[in-house]
């Protein structure tokens, strides 16, 4: 963990704080990932089966879930855990109903009509990371928002555990918010095929959900052939405490994060040096009985901090520069805070709203900007699965009384037929032209 103190640090080391870590491309990965896309291009099918088969150390008889292995998958999950996913289900769909949108006409003064149409994405893509580790919360945070905005095809791949199938609680969440085309893929391999489509899997509209390096590469490179919601780095928390709080809470907070990857970013920012001691030492503590200690500890040790600042202010100056994906106000009345906030990706006021609390439950969104995108980045929304089309409708005389100044503009930006467009149309021989 990296201990500064601002008032003893130079402008070099102060500016090291704002390089987020991101998961590097190196030319062996963008060499593996550019075989991978060209193997599913030309091979579709039987390059995702023996990529399945070399990856992940499984052979596939059958790419689609089918509707009997859906339904068996909530024989294998807890009760509780049923009762904790249909929760966090109507949290989610609570607050991300409140996103929605309505098309409109307005009326113009000429006479004219100005509007926006509200249209859904066709078909998309959710990318849920598996193998190892399950997470149905990402199938909540990335499905929900999209049957909100009236998705009608919402196509879902995960890698397949050693049996050769998708972690119960992934499917059992897709079941519980009506994903019912359901493909046991995984990797880049699994982004090409949504990508471009193959025998089984039809192509889509964009493309969603956290994933590894490989992943994150391979939407990278078909951005612009299909839409995807974000280049995600490693998670970040970044936590602004006053004197007061309590440091067990401070460390846990910080280990919530830094278990994700080895690359996670997790800093205490606070002008009480006691304070930032006491978390040290509770880190060294709570880490013991961690079953991701080894993670954690590199996380910790290569990208974790703790900053010493002489002022709350300059706190908040902190991290409005470093833009975390998850920021918490652990301070007096945080509410009173908040208008110091410039860029984070979620904000949690108070020691009762815990990080965790936004990745599972509390209904805000999960899939947030990182590396510093937050300076300009908002989390995954409803307003990611729409399409806004603007609407024009002028009268005859609407257009007449615009004439003279569209004309001016086209004439000074040298288009003539933007203003032939438009005088054409009072032309006397104009009606003499009709069909």
């Amino acid at each position: 963990m990296q201990w500064i103190d601002t008032n003893h640090a130079s402008q070099g080391e102060l500016q090291g704080l704002f390089e987020n870590p991101m998961a590097l491309f190196t030319e062996e990965i963008k060499d593996s990932v550019g075989e991978i896309e060209r193997m599913v291009q030309s091979r579709g099918d039987a390059a995702l089966m023996a990529l399945t088969e070399k990856f992940d150390g499984v052979k596939l008889e059958s790419l689609k879930v089918s509707e009997e292995a859906m339904d068996e998958a909530f024989v294998n999950v807890s009760t509780d855990l049923l009762i904790a996913l249909e929760k966090a289900k109507e949290n989610i769909e609570k607050y991300h109903r409140k996103q929605l949108r309505e098309s409109f006409f307005t009326r113009e003064e000429n006479g004219g009509m100005l509007g926006q149409m509200i249209t859904p994405l066709k078909r998309v893509g959710l990318y849920v990371p598996g193998g190892t580790a399950a997470y149905p919360s990402s199938v909540l945070m990335n499905g929900i928002p999209a049957a909100l905005a009236g998705v009608k095809e919402i196509v879902l791949i995960s890698p397949p555990q050693q049996d050769g199938k998708i972690h119960p609680g992934v499917l059992v969440a897709a079941k519980l918010i009506g994903i019912t085309e359901v493909y046991t893929l995984g990797g880049a391999q699994g982004i090409f095929a949504m990508t471009y489509g193959t025998e089984s899997i039809p192509k889509v509209d964009k493309i969603v959900g956290p994933g590894n390096v490989y992943v994150t590469l391979a939407k990278k490179m078909v951005y612009g052939q299909v839409d995807i919601d974000m280049i995600a780095g490693p998670s970040e928390i970044l936590i602004i405490a006053d004197k007061d709080q309590n440091p067990a809470f401070i460390a846990a907070d910080l280990l919530s994060q830094a278990e994700h990857d080895p690359l996670a970013s997790a800093i205490l920012i606070t002008p009480s040096k006691a304070l930032g001691e006491a978390v040290l030492k509770e880190l060294e503590q709570q880490q013991q009985n961690l079953q991701r200690k080894d993670i954690t500890q590199t996380a910790l040790e290569n990208q974790g901090k703790i900053i010493i600042t002489e002022t709350l202010e300059e706190a908040f100056h902190l991290s409005n520069r470093f833009a975390p994906e998850h920021l918490e106000l652990l301070v007096e009345d945080p509410m009173s805070h908040l208008p110091k906030v410039e860029n984070a990706g979620c904000v949690f006021l108070g020691p009762y709203s815990p990080e965790p609390l936004g990745d599972y439950y509390a209904g805000t969104n999960h899939t947030l900007p990182t590396s510093g995108s937050a300076k300009y980045f908002s989390p995954l929304s409803v307003d990611d699965f729409i399409k806004n089309t603007s609407l024009v409708y002028y009268t005859k005389e609407g257009l007449q009384r615009a004439r003279k100044d569209i004309e001016l503009l086209a004439d000074y930006e040298g288009l003539e037929a933007h203003k032939k467009a438009v005088s054409l149309r009072f032309e006397e021989d104009t009606e003499d032209r009709k069909i």
